[in-house]
C-alpha cells in the first residue's frame, strides 16, 4: 500500500513540474495581459484594508473603492509632475555638463583605449563608440512604443482594481455556495487571509521605508546643492523596492552623477557615496526588519533566485514584484500537504525550526 502512495506522490510532483513549466510559458507569452492584472491584484490586496476601514464608517463600498483609487491617482500625479518637471531641468542644463562629462568621457577613453576624436563633439564621439547608436536607435523605438501605451496600461490597471476589489465584497458568500466541506472552505479562508495579510505587509512596510530612503536622499543631497535632488530621491524610492541589488544600482547612479558635477573636488564625491550608502544600509538592515517583525520566512538564496526569474519573465516590474508573488506561492504550499516540502525548501531557518516546533 506504501509503495501505491508513493508512486502517486511520484506522479503528482511530475505534473507539478509540467504544469509550472507550462505555467510559466503561458506567464510568458501573455505578459501584456496577465502582468498588469497581477500588479491589480496585489494592489487590490494593499488597498483593500482601507476600503473596508472607509466602509466601517458606513459609507457604500463603491465609493470606498473610488475614493482610495482617487487618492492613489492624486499621488501619481504629483510625483510623475515632480518628476517631469526635474527632467525637463536636467535637458535645459546639458550644456552645463557637456564639457566636464566630456573630460570625464576623455579620461575613460584614454584608460580603455577607446577611440576619441579631439575635434568632434562629445555627442559625436558617443554616437561613433560603443555601439552608442544602435543603443539609442533601440531605445527610443523601446520608449515610444512603451509611452504610447502607459495610458492604456494604467487605465486597464484601474478597471481591474475596481472590479477586483468589488469581487472581494461577495467572495466568501460565493466560496460558501462553492465549497459546502467546511474543511475546504476553511483551507480556502486561511490561505486569503494569510495571502492579503502578508502581501499588505510587506508592500506597506517596503513603501515607508522606501519612501523614507528617497525623502533622505533628497535631503542629502539638497544639503551639499546637489543639482536634481528630487530625481535622486525618486530613483532611491523606486529602486529600494528591488531587494538587494536596487539599493545597490540607487547609490552607484547617484554618486557617479556627484563625481560627475563636483569632479575634482572628491570631498563631495565621497560624502554622497557615503552618505547614500548609510541611509540605503541602515533603513534595509535595521529599521525595515524591526518594523516587519517577524520576517517573511524567505531563504536570502531563494529571495535572489526569484528576482532574477521574475526579472526574467517580466522585466523590472517583475523583480519589484518579485518577493511578493514568492511569498504567495510559499502561502500556498504551507496550507496544501502534499506541498509542505516545497513551503519548506523555500523558507528560511527560522521559518523550519518554527514548523518543527509546531510539529513536536
Amino acid at each position: 500500500m506504501s509503495h501505491n502512495i508513493n508512486y502517486a506522490k511520484s506522479i503528482f510532483f511530475i505534473l507539478l513540474i509540467l504544469g509550472f513549466m507550462g505555467l510559466i510559458a503561458v506567464l510568458k507569452v501573455s505578459a501584456t495581459f496577465t502582468l498588469p492584472l497581477v500588479v491589480a491584484a496585489l494592489l487590490s490586496f494593499v488597498f483593500y484594508p482601507f476600503c473596508k476601514k472607509l466602509n466601517s464608517f458606513h459609507i457604500p463600498w463603491g465609493l470606498c473603492i473610488c475614493l482610495v483609487l482617487l487618492l492613489a491617482l492624486v499621488v501619481l500625479f504629483v510625483v510623475g509632475n515632480l518628476l517631469a518637471t526635474s527632467l525637463a531641468t536636467i535637458v535645459g542644463a546639458y550644456s552645463k555638463y557637456e564639457s566636464r562629462f566630456t573630460s570625464l568621457y576623455k579620461l575613460f577613453c584614454n584608460t580603455f583605449k577607446i577611440e576619441f576624436d579631439e575635434d568632434s563633439s562629445l555627442f559625436v564621439n558617443l554616437w561613433n563608440s560603443l555601439n552608442v547608436r544602435t543603443l539609442v536607435q533601440n531605445l527610443a523605438i523601446s520608449l515610444s512604443s512603451q509611452v504610447m501605451s502607459i495610458a492604456k496600461i494604467t487605465l486597464v490597471i484601474a478597471l481591474f482594481i475596481i472590479f477586483f476589489l468589488l469581487e472581494l465584497k461577495t467572495v466568501k458568500t460565493k466560496v460558501n455556495v462553492a465549497f459546502p466541506e467546511q474543511n475546504v472552505r476553511s483551507k480556502i479562508f486561511a490561505i486569503s487571509s494569510n495571502i492579503i495579510k502578508e502581501v499588505t505587509h510587506y508592500i506597506s512596510i517596503k513603501f515607508l521605508v522606501s519612501l523614507m530612503t528617497g525623502f533622505l536622499v533628497f535631503l542629502l543631497t539638497v544639503v551639499i546643492n546637489m543639482d536634481f535632488p528630487v530625481i535622486w530621491g525618486f530613483i532611491a524610492f523606486v529602486l529600494n523596492f528591488i531587494p538587494n541589488f536596487g539599493s545597490i544600482f540607487s547609490w552607484g547612479i547617484t554618486t557617479l552623477f556627484a563625481l560627475l558635477q563636483f569632479w575634482p573636488q572628491w570631498g563631495y564625491v565621497i560624502y554622497v557615496g557615503v552618505a547614500v550608502l548609510a541611509v540605503n544600509m541602515i533603513l534595509g538592515n535595521f529599521v525595515e526588519p524591526r518594523w516587519e517583525g517577524s520576517d517573511l520566512g524567505l531563504s536570502p538564496f531563494i529571495i535572489l533566485v526569484s528576482l532574477s526569474f521574475w526579472g526574467w519573465l517580466w522585466g523590472f516590474v517583475g523583480m519589484i514584484l518579485s518577493v511578493p508573488l514568492t511569498v504567495i506561492i510559499k502561502i500556498i504550499c504551507e496550507n496544501v500537504t502534499l506541498l509542505h516540502p516545497i513551503a519548506i525548501l523555500l523558507g528560511n531557518t527560522s521559518s523550519v525550526r518554527y514548523q518543527k516546533t509546531q510539529g513536536e
